[in-house]
């Protein structure tokens, strides 16, 4: 017996096409965490994401790889680095694909792939309070 958990309405897209469906982001009540909902569309090669929160002064306080996501849907927390209560963060998820890694020629330099972006998004974060 075969068993699909895919809609068959939801047709996989080749990487170039693949996108953000949705983006959410809601801050713990501890003010230090984040749980972030992340959703792309169906795709026939696996995405990676790069996802980093930014306070108000542009730097990074969290940041994590997704590597080739098996799921279309992820939910995943971070931790905020000095979270500071009734500041606005910013959000920032890169999605990409890497190139194919081909073997070097004898005496030549291994070189990493690179990406290619395909989508990008931003969305404001409010961390309104914190337990102390």
């Amino acid at each position: 017996m075969d068993i699909f958990f895919q809609d068959p309405a939801e047709i996989p897209l080749p990487p170039e096409e693949v996108r953000i469906r949705a983006l959410t982001a809601e801050p713990w009540p501890d003010g230090q965490r984040v749980r972030i909902n992340l959703e792309v569309d169906p795709f026939q090669k696996r995405p990676s994401a790069e996802v980093i929160i930014f306070d108000t002064q542009g730097n990074p306080v969290a940041q994590t790889s997704i590597i080739e996501s098996m799921r279309r849907k992820m939910e995943f927390n971070m931790h905020l680095k000095q979270a500071r209560p009734g500041e606005a963060y910013t959000l920032q998820v890169i999605l990409f694909y890497q190139a194919e890694v081909t073997p070097p020629q004898e005496n030549e330099p291994i070189r990493l792939p690179e990406s290619k972006q395909v989508d990008r998004r931003e969305i404001s974060i409010e961390i309104k309070s914190s337990l102390t």
